[in-house]
């Protein structure tokens, strides 16, 4: 392992190196969790948390193969196909997760690629939620240049298309998209100017180098993303991932510290999988730089902490919300 300077870490570098990452998340867990905070607080607030809220606007049916997910096609999950929501649906479930103290609201389709007429059915929902005064996220799979640039021109701020994991283990997990496919689909968002949201889920049988060179990925793109969402996975009956030993609590602890250490200035969201970790579990994640959450009942089709969960939480652990006019890192 090479030797790392820590005093230099809070650096926004695009260079790192495997080994490096590794070295970072090799730390003993107290020197990890210190930096990680201290790296933190160069950036945010360290007791303000950014809140989201996801929408699945279109549910079920989708084509592709990934292991993990209930809302594909080849997976006996019971899961019902909805059709797409209007307009209306969608602008009073945004007028909810405002009044409820989100900041940013995200509409997921389960969709392989949009269609132009699905495409036009998600610009109208943008343009609808953009009028509220909210952030506006979407996820409907694979992008297109074109298709991209069209969202941003509707007004969009960010689009979600995780990695998952790394390039070594995707292929145990997914066989009907290539990595090079996702890695495609950010480049075609960055270069429209959209704020990318990318991250991976843990605890889907991969190793510990695997979840590293995820994040290594990551934070040697062009530009690091945003915002990094690190799901812990929600088992699902019915899906192929079912039945897998739990992830261990510290795993994504370290995943979460060294996240912020390889990418400062973005938002670390702890995402799915929050209904399975413990009030402690998510203070160290806090702790290891983490700064926002999904808020709401529901994450698409997975269950999610009710909102008075994680205000008992917020309060308990001395947090706050981070408003409209926080959502820029500090210089």
């Amino acid at each position: 392992m090479p030797s790392l300077d820590l005093d230099r870490l809070g650096e926004v570098r695009t260079n790192w190196t495997l080994d490096e990452a590794r070295a970072l998340n090799a730390l003993p867990i107290n020197d990890l969790l210190y930096h990680a905070q201290r790296v933190h607080r160069l950036a945010f607030d360290p007791n303000r948390v950014q809140v989201s809220t996801l929408l699945s606007v279109k549910t079920g049916a989708c084509p592709e193969d990934c292991a993990y997910c209930p809302q594909s096609v080849r997976h006996d999950t019971g899961l019902e196909r909805d059709e797409v929501l209007d307009v209306a649906a969608v602008v009073a479930a945004a007028e909810a997760a405002r009044a409820g103290g989100a900041t940013r609201f995200c509409m997921g389709a389960a969709y392989r690629s949009p269609k132009p007429k699905q495409l036009e059915q998600v610009k109208d929902m943008v343009r609808a939620v953009n009028a509220l005064g909210l952030e506006t996220c979407a996820t409907l799979g694979m992008l297109s240049p074109g298709q991209a640039r069209e969202l941003k021109d509707a007004g969009l701020d960010y689009y979600n298309h995780n990695l998952d994991t790394s390039e070594a283990f995707y292929g145990e997990i997914i066989t009907t998209r290539t990595y090079q496919d996702r890695l495609d689909t950010l480049g075609a968002v960055r270069d429209a100017g959209l704020k990318v949201c990318c991250g991976g889920i843990l605890g889907m049988g991969e190793s510990e180098l695997d979840r590293v060179q995820l994040l290594h990925t990551l934070a040697t793109l062009p530009a690091h993303p945003e915002s990094v969402p690190i799901n812990q996975l929600v088992q699902v009956k019915g899906t192929p991932l079912d039945g897998l030993p739990p992830l261990d609590p510290l795993d994504l602890v370290r995943t979460v510290a060294t996240a912020r250490l390889l990418m400062p200035r973005s938002y670390v969201r702890l995402s799915a999988g929050r209904t399975e970790m413990s009030d402690e579990v998510q203070a160290l994640c806090f702790l290891a730089g983490a700064n926002s959450i999904f808020y709401g009942e529901r994450l698409l089709t997975t269950p999610n902490p009710g909102r008075n969960r994680d205000d008992e939480l917020f309060a308990r652990l001395g947090l706050t919300r981070e408003t409209a006019a926080d959502t820029t890192p500090a210089a």
